[in-house]
């Protein structure tokens, strides 16, 4: 009894009359207007505009004697989510990965452990922990929320920053990819991720210039400590007119980091929208790095978006091509 999918309208129709909508987090206003007596909330803590959508569909759950909603996601401490669950109204059911590992591959949870084996990570996504900022982190999330924006205001200078990997394949890092912006208000404002793993080095390039000219930046910020000269190659390749400043650390990852974690404490840095996997690498990055010897990619990126933006002859050091 499979129902019959519209495409054209975006909806689920079953023989019974019953009709499923289907919606994007992406777009919270296409809430406004529509009505439901059920609705389901698939992986609500990777969403970017996660109060703004939640708080539209609240409106349109008016149908029928007793609406309800069902939220699916792996936890983060989001502030949203610790809403969620202090409800009275919330019934929580907890599922750990193992519990549905016939239905995996065989070695999935092996290689897990033996890569992530007692790290938080490993515990928020195959125990479903709630797993909260590391007491010597850098970064807080309630630092990140109070000042996040669901929209940024005009940018008077915008960097696309590229933490590149060492090597490339699918057991690679991942390339950093971060977009952020300046405001006239002084203050800085991180808009994009689009980080990627396991791309060839041309792949990543290319996608840094199309980020570079979706969000009409100014330049594209690159770290060459790992590929050199490489880089503004592979970047010129793809379009050779966009403008490359090269950056090269001098020092360690953390004292890079402490100036542009200061800037957030001081309330300087708006992340415009949630970016779940940049924010859990910046909350889980501590003196010894990340737990399970992890790749700080996306938190590299962020660091050298914003030095360059607003740290000017900060501590990394940056040449213009």
């Amino acid at each position: 009894d499979r129902p019959i999918y519209e495409p054209s309208k975006r909806q689920l129709v079953w023989r019974t009359g019953a009709i499923a909508q289907i919606f994007s987090a992406e777009e919270p206003d296409a809430l406004r207007g529509p009505q439901f007596s059920v609705a389901w909330l698939d992986e609500i803590c990777k969403w970017r505009h996660a109060d703004q959508t939640f708080d539209m569909l609240q409106f349109a759950l008016r149908l029928g004697k007793q609406p309800r909603q069902v939220v699916t996601t792996t936890p983060r401490p989001m502030a949203l989510l610790k809403r969620i669950l202090a409800d009275a109204g919330t019934v929580t059911t907890r599922m750990t990965t193992h519990e549905n590992v016939k239905h995996l591959a065989p070695d999935f949870i092996r290689q897990l452990e033996a890569r992530y084996g007692g790290t938080p990570l490993l515990r928020q996504e195959l125990d479903g922990e709630l797993i909260e900022d590391r007491a010597d982190a850098l970064w807080k999330r309630d630092v990140i929320d109070r000042h996040r924006v669901e929209a940024a205001p005009e940018l008077s200078r915008i960097v696309v920053a590229v933490d590149p990997p060492v090597t490339s394949g699918a057991k690679a890092d991942a390339c950093g990819i971060v977009v952020a912006g300046l405001g006239h208000d002084g203050r800085g404002y991180v808009v994009d991720d689009r980080t990627v793993r396991g791309r060839e080095p041309l792949a990543w390039a290319e996608v840094a210039v199309r980020a570079y000219h979706a969000h009409e930046a100014n330049a594209i910020v690159a770290e060459v400590n790992q590929g050199g000269e490489l880089v503004p190659t592979l970047i010129r390749q793809v379009d050779a007119d966009v403008p490359i400043e090269l950056v090269r650390a001098t020092r360690g990852k953390w004292i890079r980091a402490e100036p542009v974690a200061a800037l957030y404490q001081r309330g300087l840095v708006s992340h415009v929208g949630i970016w779940p996997d940049l924010e859990d690498q910046m909350c889980d990055f501590g003196p010894d790095g990340l737990s399970g010897k992890r790749s700080p990619d996306r938190m590299d990126a962020v660091v050298w978006a914003l030095t360059a933006l607003m740290l000017g002859g900060g501590a990394p050091r940056v040449r213009e091509m």
